[in-house]
């Protein structure tokens, strides 16, 4: 935490010139309904208040627990802003009817297409805020990157018995592998699948920071993880964790084919939002230079907002990398064949 406290002082100064206080007649209370865990967000949010006076209201779930409460609660819920962390999810919530559209020349300038849902001409209905990528890490010791530099291989015979990952149903799994799909077609996904519970070491368990941790020990010699986990350890500076990252070594798959898969976490005005001024300048907030650094200082992923410098050191050894250009929108009509896949080949 001694990082993220450097880095607050500036992060204000940043944003308080980024963003000119509400005036007295917007409301001054944000109910935002978060998927993002992560604790140095804290800073994130507390920073936007002291820049603008704007109280936010919190309440965090996993993705699947915050669709299911938008829901259940209906046109009586509270929330002004969603922020998931899956693609997917995102357009699973717009098809839901979830949001609402925003119309937002800043937003519309600072976020690219890509990383937005499509402008059905009343606006997005959300925008991705940050990315980060569904990487392979593997013990150095025992494997060879060219046995791990594709996706395909993961499931190769000759990696029989060393593969670790989380749950296949997990939503960054899923989406990784509803991108599969769209590259390989449903009966050559299936198989690859079934390849990969073939190869794995243990049965699927924990989340990606334990699947880093299960390469450098030797309980598995490769695994699936997203950026953000590794280059949080590659910060660190606990001896176990300076430890586990000298045991392991780290692949951008697909760099010579389709390229490497890349998942966003992004936010959305709510459908039955109370205080929509306060909820568009959050989001405007979140695109703003001082946060997008955030983004990457504070938790490690890659800002959306193109050609932005940062800080993070981490990120910087990852390197530039070619990344998918699958549709958002595909990967998530994917996903309800995927699980099936997943249910089919004993993919748990």
């Amino acid at each position: 935490m001694r990082s993220v406290r450097r880095f607050l002082p500036s992060f204000v100064a940043a944003l308080a010139a980024a963003l000119p206080l509400v005036s007295q007649a917007e409301e001054n209370v944000l109910n935002l309904y978060s998927a993002r865990h992560y604790q140095t967000d804290e800073a994130l949010y507390d920073n936007f208040t002291k820049a603008t006076g704007i109280k936010i209201k919190r309440v965090d779930a996993d993705d699947a627990g915050i669709l299911a409460r938008l829901k259940s609660e209906g046109s009586a819920s509270p929330a002004d802003v969603i922020l998931l962390v899956d693609a997917a999810r995102l357009w699973r919530a717009e098809v839901d009817g979830l949001f609402q559209p925003a119309r937002d020349k800043l937003l519309e300038s600072r976020i690219p297409a890509n990383l937005r849902s499509k402008d059905t001409g009343e606006g997005s209905q959300w925008f991705g805020f940050s990315t980060r990528a569904r990487i392979v890490v593997y013990n150095k010791q025992v494997v060879s990157r060219d046995d791990v530099d594709t996706y395909e291989e993961l499931a190769d015979p000759k990696n029989r018995g060393k593969l670790c990952t989380r749950s296949g149903s997990h939503p960054y799994n899923l989406s990784l592998f509803g991108a599969m799909m769209e590259h390989l077609g449903p009966p050559r996904t299936e198989a690859w699948l079934k390849g990969l519970v073939d190869n794995m070491a243990r049965p699927p368990k924990g989340g990606d920071t334990d699947q880093i941790k299960a390469v450098a020990s030797g309980e598995c010699a490769i695994a699936l993880t997203n950026s953000y986990y590794l280059a949080r350890l590659m910060r660190s500076d606990k001896a176990e964790d300076k430890a586990t990252v000298e045991q392991i070594a780290v692949v951008m798959p697909n760099q010579a084919t389709t390229g490497t898969h890349v998942n966003i976490a992004g936010g959305a005005v709510a459908r039955y939002a109370k205080n929509r001024a306060a909820a568009v300048r959050f989001l405007e907030y979140l695109a703003s230079d001082a946060a997008q650094s955030y983004f990457a200082n504070g938790n490690n992923e890659w800002p959306a907002v193109a050609n932005l410098k940062i800080a993070n050191p981490a990120l910087d050894k990852l390197g530039s990398f070619k990344a998918e250009s699958v549709p958002i929108s595909v990967i998530g009509m994917n996903q309800v064949k995927v699980q099936q896949m997943l249910d089919r080949v004993g993919y748990k």
